[in-house]
């Protein structure tokens, strides 16, 4: 048993942030989700979370009763959880206020909260699971399944694509024969399927991304919400609740907002059950890093003697939800492109070994089905040179070299390919070398630049217009959106600051040179 603040403490400041805390706390004893308006069921050490309170009334009135009853904390998201007058409430019966973040999903706190004051965050499931489904990880879809049903107060299952029940809460107080038969037999029966499809439910979960409403049906079917779960643009499944009716929207938002947490942990789940996917991975591994044992790896994967590239695929921008974007990708690649492709994530990046070959399951293939995809936001996409078995190292360092331009972002292709940006890698090296050997230090540009500093002029970027454009001032000035006449002057202004022979080839290529490394060192 542990107090609130440990409790707390467990759960993560990420989540959960103490508003008010009495000076002695006593044990947390269970999660109660509250009701407006409806008497709570709380007991003496209880966590009490106001899922649907929705004003600063309710608050005030859940605190009190709360208080009442001895429960340990309420928990309510902002701003009611920093409300004065539910705070005056929380002190007068010595109540404890708990602040949870904006965007937790109510399932997700107690799905969490319940593993925190379980210790490890282990219950058996083989009561619901006998078969154990053949894979690791299962239990935590049950859990999760329970957690979804108290935040919706309604059994739930959770099934993939193809209706096939994955986890199903423990609750049972509603139901009714499509979901006993759909329990039972681990998947939606062809009968209730026709049910649903009359309905145009499997098509609105196809195309949309909100709950589902399907009423009580003629034949005792009860009233379900139905929520699709997708994950980078890609539908994986979803969520079935029975109800009794109409659903309130704080209910139904609550429901909804639980979807990214279910597809992460499925894509989780399909990771950790596919025992093929991770021995190909560690393969893909030894190859790429090029070490000793990289032989008995392509003999192990059969990998023809012919070219193939290495791709680099990297979702990282997109912050929280970037684990759960490269799962999706992963299962997109190695399930929905012709032959499966050889896959490994190494440091949050994906790498795909690929022919260099036309063709199903080819580099040109997978190019375009990799520029069609329509995942948002877009990953960044590099591709190293055709190599072969042995050079596939090189190749997977090429892809990071150009994923490392991809991200100064002076490229702003979908896909960026090693040979086809030969150029902007000259430029780029060009800028790491010359930063590293302090070139920038030599010449009139320290001058140029000091005085750009202290006087707000543009002799640098006027200098570097001269000599992308020499004996052309109209375009040099276009480019720097000035008449060409106040180009003029600016060039022989610069010559008296820092006095430089232009006319000399090899001082002119020596400040481009310069100015390219300055300019792409400072974007990068």
């Amino acid at each position: 048993m542990i107090d609130v603040r440990a409790l707390i403490e467990r759960v993560g400041p990420t989540l959960l942030r103490t508003v008010r805390l009495p000076d002695t706390t006593g044990c947390v004893g269970d999660v109660v989700i509250a009701e407006p308006d409806v008497p709570a069921s709380v007991a003496e050490g209880d966590l009490v979370l106001g899922l649907a309170v929705t004003d600063s009334a309710q608050a005030v009135s859940l605190a009190r009763e709360c208080g009442r009853q001895a429960a340990a904390a309420v928990l309510l998201k902002p701003p009611l959880s920093t409300d004065d007058e539910v705070l005056a409430t929380a002190e007068d019966h010595r109540l404890a206020v708990v602040e949870v973040s904006r965007g937790t999903a109510w399932a997700q706190l107690v799905w969490l909260i319940r593993a925190a004051l379980a210790g490890s965050g282990v219950e058996d499931v083989e009561d619901r699971d006998p078969t154990r489904m053949g894979s690791a990880g299962l239990g935590d879809l049950f859990r999760l399944a329970d957690a979804v049903a108290e935040v919706v107060d309604a059994p739930v299952t959770i099934e993939d694509a193809h209706s096939q029940v994955l986890a199903y809460s423990a609750r049972q107080d509603l139901t009714d024969p499509a979901r006993v038969s759909t329990i039972m037999g681990r998947k939606q029966p062809d009968d209730v399927l026709a049910k649903f499809r009359a309905h145009g439910t499997f098509r609105k979960l196809t195309k949309g991304g909100s709950a589902i409403f399907v009423p009580a049906q003629q034949d005792g079917t009860l009233p379900r919400l139905i929520m699709p779960i997708r994950m980078g643009g890609e539908l994986l499944g979803s969520m079935w609740a029975v109800v009794t009716g109409e659903v309130s929207e704080e209910r139904a938002t609550a429901f909804a907002d639980t979807a990214p947490l279910v597809a992460l942990q499925l894509l989780r789940w399909r990771a950790l059950a596919d025992a093929e996917r991770q021995r190909s991975a560690g393969l893909v591994r030894l190859l790429l890093e090029g070490g000793e044992g990289w032989r008995a790896a392509a003999n192990e994967l059969a990998l023809p003697s012919t070219t193939h590239r290495v791709i680099a695929i990297d979702v990282r921008s997109a912050g929280n939800s970037a684990e759960g974007r490269r799962l999706a990708m992963w299962e997109w690649i190695t399930r929905g492109i012709g032959p499966r492709p050889l896959v490994a994530e190494i440091g949050g990046v994906l790498y795909i070994v690929v022919p260099d070959r036309t063709g199903t399951g080819g580099w040109p293939a997978l190019r375009e089905a990799l520029e069609g995809h329509g995942v948002q936001p877009h990953p960044l996409i590099a591709a190293g040179t055709a190599a072969g078995v042995a050079e596939l190292a090189q190749s997977r360092t090429q892809a990071d070299e150009v994923l490392g331009l991809l991200h100064t972002g002076r490229v702003h292709d979908r896909i960026a390919v090693y040979e086809e940006l030969w150029h902007l890698l000259v430029l780029n090296r060009i800028a790491g070398a010359s930063a590293d050997a302090g070139v920038g230090a030599l010449g009139p540009v320290p001058a140029l630049r000091e005085h750009d500093r202290a006087q707000g002029t543009e002799y640098l970027a006027t200098l570097h217009a001269w000599l992308r454009h020499p004996g052309d001032p109209r375009t040099a000035s276009a480019e720097l959106r000035v008449h060409p006449n106040t180009f003029r002057y600016r060039m022989k202004r610069l010559t008296r600051i820092a006095p430089v022979d232009l006319d000399d080839p090899d001082v002119r290529s020596a400040l481009l040179v310069q100015l390219l490394a300055e300019r792409w060192a400072h974007h990068g």
